[in-house]
Formats: C-alpha cells, sequence, structure tokens
C-alpha cells in the first residue's frame, strides 16, 4: 500500500531509524488511513522479556490513604501481568526519613526495571532519584513531585492548586479579626513534600486576596502518637483565643480534628482537609466537616503503571505530568459520589 518494502515498514513501526523522509511519509500516511494499531499482547509476548516494577510507598493501615493506592497497584499487577511484567510493593514510614532511606537503597541493589515513588521526603528522594538516572532506571512520581528531577511521570493532584482552593473555600467570608487554626503533623526531619506546596497554595491566597492583616493564623503541630496531647493543645488554644472561626489541616487525617473538636464542643468551626478516608466520611456526613477534597489515588497508582509499559513495552506516546481532577466533597454529595461505581 506505502510502495516500499516490508523492511521498511517494519522499521517505522519499531522506529529504527534508516527511513528516508519520502518513504516515512508514505508509511504513515498509510497508517493512518488503515487506522492502525498495534497488537501489544503479541508484542510483549514476542519480546520475552519479564519486567520488575517496583512501588515504594507509606506503610498504613486498613481505612487509611494509602490502602487506597495500594489497591490501584494491585489491579494494575493484574491486569498487565499478561505482558510479562510483575509488581512488587515496597513500604515506609512516613515519619521517619531513614525508614525511606533503607527502602530505597534496597531497590538500588536489586536493580529493578523500574520505580514508582511517593516522594514524601524531599531531600531522601532527590538522592534516590539521583542514582536511579545514573543507572538508567526509570521512574514515576504519584501523590506529590519532584519537578527538577528527571521522573517520567506524574498522576496526582496539582497540590499547590488545591491548597489554593481549599483557602478560597474556608476563608470566603470570614469576618475581618477571624481567628484560624492550621494544623500539620509532626515529623522526624523532613516536612511532606506535599504538605508543603498545598501550604504554599494556601498562603499565596491570603496574598492575593490581601488577607495578611485581616486574618490570624494559629499553627498547631500535631503528634501521630498522642491523641491526649493533641486535645490538650487544642484546649489551651481555645481558651486563650475567642475568635476561631474556621480550621485546617494538609492532610488525610482530618478526622483526628474532627474528633477534638466534637469532643471539646467546637463543631461550628469551618473545617476542611484531604481525602475520603472512611473516618473522615463520617464527620463529613454529621456536618462537622465541612468539605473534603479529594484525589483518586487508586487511579494515580494504575496509571503510572500503565504509562510505565506504554513507554518501555509499548512504546506508546505518554504524558509527563497529569493532574487528577480535584474533588470537592460535601455532606450533600458525598453519599451518591461513594456509590457510583467507576471501575479503571
Amino acid at each position: 500500500m506505502a510502495g516500499v518494502s516490508e523492511g521498511t515498514v517494519d522499521r517505522v513501526l519499531h522506529d529504527r531509524g534508516d527511513v528516508s523522509a519520502k518513504s516515512l511519509e508514505a508509511v504513515k500516511k498509510v497508517l493512518d488511513e488503515i487506522n492502525y494499531s498495534p497488537n501489544l499482547l503479541a508484542r510483549s509476548l514476542a519480546s520475552k522479556k519479564q519486567y520488575w516494577f517496583v512501588c515504594l510507598f507509606p506503610v498504613f493501615q486498613q481505612g487509611e490513604y494509602w490502602e487506597r493506592v495500594d489497591k490501584g497497584f494491585d489491579l494494575a499487577a493484574q491486569d498487565f501481568l499478561h505482558y510479562n511484567v510483575h509488581i512488587e510493593k515496597q513500604y515506609y514510614n512516613q515519619y521517619d526519613p531513614q525508614s525511606f532511606v533503607n527502602e530505597s537503597n534496597n531497590i538500588l541493589q536489586n536493580n529493578p526495571d523500574a520505580v514508582f515513588i511517593s516522594p514524601i521526603f524531599r531531600n531522601e528522594t532527590l538522592d534516590f532519584t539521583t542514582e536511579l538516572t545514573k543507572r538508567h532506571i526509570p521512574f514515576s512520581f504519584i501523590d506529590s513531585m519532584i519537578e527538577e528531577t528527571e521522573f517520567l511521570t506524574y498522576y496526582g493532584q496539582n497540590s499547590f492548586k488545591s491548597g489554593y482552593i481549599a483557602a478560597k473555600l474556608l476563608l470566603n467570608s470570614l469576618d475581618e479579626g477571624s481567628q484560624v487554626l492550621v494544623i500539620r503533623n509532626r515529623r522526624k526531619g523532613s516536612v511532606s513534600n506535599q504538605t508543603l506546596s498545598r501550604n504554599k497554595g494556601f498562603m499565596h491566597y491570603i496574598q492575593d486576596n490581601k488577607l495578611d492583616n485581616k486574618l490570624e493564623l494559629i499553627h498547631i503541630e500535631f503528634d501521630n502518637n498522642d491523641e491526649t496531647s493533641n486535645r490538650n493543645a487544642l484546649n489551651q488554644v481555645f481558651s486563650t483565643n475567642s475568635n476561631i472561626k474556621a480550621a485546617i489541616t494538609f492532610n488525610s487525617k482530618v478526622y483526628r480534628l474532627a474528633m477534638h473538636l466534637e469532643e471539646l464542643n467546637q463543631t461550628k468551626i469551618r473545617l476542611i482537609g484531604y481525602d475520603l478516608l472512611d473516618q473522615n466520611v463520617v464527620y463529613l456526613q454529621q456536618g462537622i466537616i465541612n468539605c473534603l477534597i479529594a484525589q483518586r489515588p487508586d487511579k494515580q497508582a494504575y496509571f503510572t503503571v500503565r504509562d510505565m509499559c506504554r513507554e518501555l513495552i509499548f512504546r506508546q506516546g505518554i504524558k509527563k505530568i497529569n493532574y487528577v481532577p480535584i474533588d470537592l466533597l460535601m455532606k450533600e454529595n458525598i453519599e451518591d459520589y461513594i456509590k457510583f461505581s467507576e471501575y479503571i
């Protein structure tokens, strides 16, 4: 159809070069006319290569945010097994940077074909990805990204924009002089990369709307393992501040803040947090949490694996940065959102 040899067609299909511009144009014209698509399963089986992908993300307990990431990787492992892809999951303690370092070193020792990373710890991730790049091991980010690295793809929220939106929802129509609680988790060493980005977006909204001198931000640091201490810290803040109107935390455990506000009989506070945890949903349905900002973590994991397969096995084009929708969930729409079944 193109007026060229089979060998020329083969070189075009597999991007092997040594094809004249005239022949290349002729072959591509025919491919467009017949709506050609390769048999990906046949291609992967013909290669006979076994691909080993490793996922590195935080360890979790049942019902926590990272459980949905875990399920997304599991689904991808099932769907791409037929393409000789095998997925291994490695977990680190998101409150301990050394745990991330230890797991990343273990991964480097085993020299995988690709790595998927949730980069909570910025400096430690930079060290890891620098070594991956030296070894020509492709890697992708989920949940948050570090832009100056040579990552293949990113799937996740636009963290800066989500923080900006959170500020707009939380601070809109607050009276001048209102006080706002900003809660963050205490960590060893590095602060969460995503938390930093969300906080930057939040503060940028305040600056854009000249709220710096109109609202007072009160920062509180929660201990991840001591809820009594957290409640006492909140109680102390309320006892010395009389105009607290709103509160926010930039991580997925806003239910802890909601629980303490309920115990302290402070449920009229406007409260916003992140992610579709079961405990968060309970407080959203009760009206104690006003809004949850969700980000489809299972899809982040699945599509990250899919795109790595497209790059390494199928030689298809992929997009580097992929922002998932920023879902705003409230008491009035949460039930339909949960019940709607959307398979990947």
